[in-house]
């Protein structure tokens, strides 16, 4: 019974060795497998932070152009502004330059209109007066 006991044994042996085998064959190739991949990932990572280098560069391209687009357009802003002003005080001088000029051209008409009639009036008394003396 010994032997059957020992021919048991060394059958079941010889099986977990064959299994045990297969196992490390498939563990050697699933190993593989996995270094594989790790390797095709490394490569696609490196590209893929190449470009995320560069679109992160051209971002703050982009973000530096903005803030210099930012600055010009607050730069022309306060340009227009300083205009609107000019255009306003120039419209105050202009407008305060018409109603004097309006108000001397006025006075002026007034004044000729009133010497014009001192004048007629003195001219037809002098001209009555030479008129009835002679």
């Amino acid at each position: 019974m010994n032997q059957t006991w020992l021919a048991l044994i060394a059958v079941a042996v010889a099986a977990a060795a064959f299994f045990l085998i297969l196992l490390l064959i498939e563990l050697k190739k699933t190993a593989q497998a996995l270094r594989d991949s790790l390797k095709s990932i490394e490569e696609s990572t490196k590209t893929t932070l190449d470009e995320l280098q560069l679109t992160l560069k051209s971002l703050r391209e982009v973000s530096d152009n903005l803030k210099e687009v930012s600055g010009n357009v607050r730069d022309f802003s306060g340009a227009v502004r300083d205009v609107g002003h000019n255009i306003s005080q120039v419209s105050g001088v202009l407008e305060g330059v018409t109603s004097s000029f309006l108000i001397k051209a006025s006075g002026l008409r007034v004044g000729v209109k009133a010497a014009l009639g001192v004048l007629s009036n003195n001219l037809l008394k002098n001209i009555f007066k030479k008129g009835g003396s002679q």
